[in-house]
């Protein structure tokens, strides 16, 4: 019966990602040209294709869930609901992290990759949102601090890229450069997938033994305002390595509590 199980979730695996990628080429090829005809303001047609985005993870993390391949579970997820113009940082365990998050925040923004705009699957829901590229780093700080003006939420990963399973987490100091440069507090977001999944080194056809619970805890916000000075480089040197240990402990937390449930 495990064996079949697992034959099972293998499949539905390669149908979800199937339909994440059918569904990214038809939002770009059909749905957002559409949005062409209906909207001259750019900023009312960004809007109108990230609740497109939003509405359309929605429906894949549900489908997710109801093939069997993960099960979703959510602490004080009605905070993320409420968010405008605020920096959320999470961990990142998996490549499925921010299609939950997307799918819970109002407005979302993210910064992603360059080699995103290379994908046929992701470049056109990238450029009709208007996420934000980490491509050029002189102008990345800018249409960071442009878009949390505007009132949307900033999904940020401190580490940069998803982490080894069962490593520690490692941030790199972009999160904390926004955040003292914006001076915006952040918003805690702590994830766990277990067991491992999607993640780094981990390829999607190498299903585990067992369906994937995705865990997401919504924490309180983080105080910046103690870190900013004049002194720019020093405070976001320990900002970075402060909220890194945070996310250390509180994950290290979560797994004990989880073991003695």
């Amino acid at each position: 019966m495990a064996n079949l199980n697992r034959i099972w979730r293998f499949f539905a695996t390669a149908f979800c990602f199937s339909l994440f990628g059918l569904g990214g080429l038809f939002l770009a090829l059909i749905w957002f040209p559409l949005c062409n005809l209906f909207y001259s303001d750019q900023a009312r047609k960004r809007a109108n294709c990230r609740a497109i985005v939003r509405q359309t993870f929605g429906f894949f993390v549900t489908v997710m869930c109801w093939v069997g391949v993960i099960r979703v579970s959510l602490e004080e997820a009605q905070k993320l609901r409420a968010l405008s113009g605020k920096v959320v940082i999470a961990n990142h365990p998996s490549l499925i992290d921010v299609v939950v998050l997307i799918s819970l925040i109002p407005n979302a923004d993210c910064v992603v990759k360059s080699s995103l705009l290379r994908n046929p699957f992701m470049r056109g829901v990238i450029k009709a949102t208007g996420y934000i590229s980490n491509d050029n780093v002189d102008e990345l700080l800018a249409d960071c601090e442009r878009s949390l003006s505007q009132g949307n939420n900033l999904i940020i990963f401190p580490e940069g890229t998803r982490t080894y399973p069962g490593q520690p987490c490692h941030f790199v100091r972009g999160a904390a450069n926004i955040a003292i440069r914006t001076a915006k507090d952040f918003q805690l977001v702590f994830l766990r997938v277990e067991p491992p999944f999607l993640t780094k080194g981990l390829p999607w056809y190498k299903v585990p033994a067992r369906r994937v619970d995705f865990m997401l805890r919504v924490a309180g916000t983080y105080n910046v305002h103690p870190y900013l000075s004049d002194n720019v480089t020093g405070a976001v040197r320990k900002l970075t390595k402060d909220i890194e240990n945070l996310f250390i402990q509180e994950l290290k937390n979560d797994r004990s509590t989880e073991g003695r449930a």
